[in-house]
């Protein structure tokens, strides 16, 4: 499949519901499209409010201890050497925070190696497998349950970018890997030739592809829409240009896709275009009819 004729099919998969990727001067993390991420994003939220009471409390300290105990206000300094409660305090604080941190950390590493534990009805044998593996300076992604399903997934020049708004530059890529919403995906990712790694920040993913080593996560896509990510382990001079596309579609549409992708990848990802396309303009005529009905 040459990259013009990926672009042209690529191109045609645009306007969909979500388009996750990095935005200047952000500050938080994308919005989560996981429950991992969920969890990741939770528990960033509890460090840095409690960060923020730490800083706080030893601001207050401080400042109470510059006007309390300076020359004018304490002319005749203590001659104290030590406080039994003070070391008893500044001893245990730190270790009640460090356990109070270390709760949900145990309970977020747990949860990334068993879906089980935050997955309603989780079900392993409705589970699918993927298998990616990091080369220079590309991926190839197999689909394992679906008859070795299999193909390269390869950055877009910009001459190949048929449509540069919904193809952003540096993340769009020839052959996207497609995943149905709300399925569980084992994701393996092993190195071909150096150590890659494997990030996809709204799925809350980074997992190092290491060459003879097999490692192993999984995801659950929350939403429909296309998510990016990137390699983020320096793996050579493109390093900069091995970009990860994830398009979540609706179970229907994703059978339909592999089944053709067996045969004729271009051809299925131009009829995934058109189904999406065909469900946009449906969602968008059931819109307009609840409006008017109102």
């Amino acid at each position: 499949m040459t990259a013009a004729a990926s672009a042209a099919a690529m191109g045609g998969l645009t306007g969909a519901a979500l388009a996750a990727q990095p935005t200047p001067w952000a500050v938080w993390s994308q919005a989560a499209a996981s429950p991992i991420q969920g969890m990741i994003e939770r528990f960033n939220l509890g460090i840095t409010i409690a960060m923020v009471a730490v800083v706080l409390v030893v601001l207050a300290l401080i400042a109470y201890v510059a006007v309390r105990f300076n020359r004018k206000a304490n002319p005749v300094p203590s001659r104290t050497s030590h406080n039994t409660m003070i070391e008893v305090v500044w001893t245990l604080a730190p270790i009640l925070i460090l356990i109070g941190i270390s709760v949900p950390s145990f309970s977020l590493l747990f949860a990334q190696a068993d879906p089980a534990r935050i997955v309603q009805d989780y079900d392993p044998a409705k589970t699918m497998t993927i298998k990616a593996t990091g080369l220079q300076w590309y991926w190839n992604y197999e689909y394992s349950d679906h008859d070795g399903v299999a193909f390269d997934s390869t950055m877009l020049e910009d001459k190949d970018r048929t449509d540069p708004v919904n193809q952003p530059r540096l993340l769009a890529v020839d052959n996207e890997m497609i995943v149905p919403v709300g399925t569980v995906v084992r994701l393996q990712v092993i190195g071909a030739d150096v150590i890659h790694s494997f990030a996809m920040p709204s799925f809350g993913l980074k997992l190092d592809a290491v060459p003879g080593r097999l490692n192993e996560t999984w995801f659950l896509a929350e939403r429909e829409g296309v998510y990016y990510g990137q390699c983020s382990e320096l793996c050579g001079i493109n390093h900069a240009f091995m970009p990860i596309a994830i398009r979540v579609v609706t179970p229907e549409q994703f059978q339909t896709w592999v089944a053709q992708a067996k045969d004729d990848l271009p051809a299925a990802y131009k009829a995934l275009a058109a189904a999406i396309a065909k469900d946009k303009v449906a969602q968008a005529h059931g819109t307009a009819v609840e409006v008017a009905a109102r």
